[in-house]
């Protein structure tokens, strides 16, 4: 297995739409361990591809305090939402981020599983958030996009200042 690169806002590929996966292969395997290994070294209770520059429709959700439950969804598609809730939402791709974004309260979400199999799921609250903030990076959405554009240019501005400072001290 192998760490991935993780890709930090603003960068314009975070935007790319992911493309569906045709066929759920070794490859595809492959690279849901190595995003598995990557999101719990980060730490971080979900990733999607976009974020570690595959533009396909694949995103991991553990939510567990043991790690030990990952929810691969391939292909993912809300079928039923229903109420609303508001959480403080953070992200890998937005290190040191915390804002709160309104989503829908329950969510039933059918996906392909990591063996290619069609399943459904039905999430609610932290799951829930988490499986939404994740597809919406397929669709090249980042939370702070949910933000007013005050709070994202500052988020904005603070990214770019972190990247720099990153490349001095390197």
């Amino acid at each position: 297995m192998a760490i991935l690169n993780i890709l930090n806002y603003p960068d314009p590929r975070l935007h790319t739409i992911a493309k569906p996966i045709e066929v759920v292969d070794n490859s595809i395997r492959k690279l849901v361990d190595d995003m598995a290994e990557t999101m719990y070294l980060a730490p971080g209770i979900g990733l999607a591809a976009t974020q570690v520059d595959h533009h396909i429709q694949l995103i991991l959700v553990d939510i567990s305090e043991t790690k030990d439950d990952l929810n691969v969804l391939i292909n993912p598609q809300i079928i039923e939402a229903s109420g609303h809730q508001e959480y403080q939402e953070g992200c890998l791709s937005v290190p040191d981020v915390f804002e709160l974004v309104k989503r829908a309260e329950r969510i039933k979400v059918k996906a392909l599983n990591y063996q290619g199999k069609s399943f459904e799921i039905e999430a609610d609250g932290l799951l829930a958030v988490c499986i939404q903030h994740e597809m919406d990076h397929l669709l090249g959405k980042v939370f702070v996009d949910y933000l007013s554009p005050l709070k994202r240019h500052r988020i904005k501005t603070k990214m770019k200042k972190r990247v720099k400072e990153s490349l001095i001290s390197a």
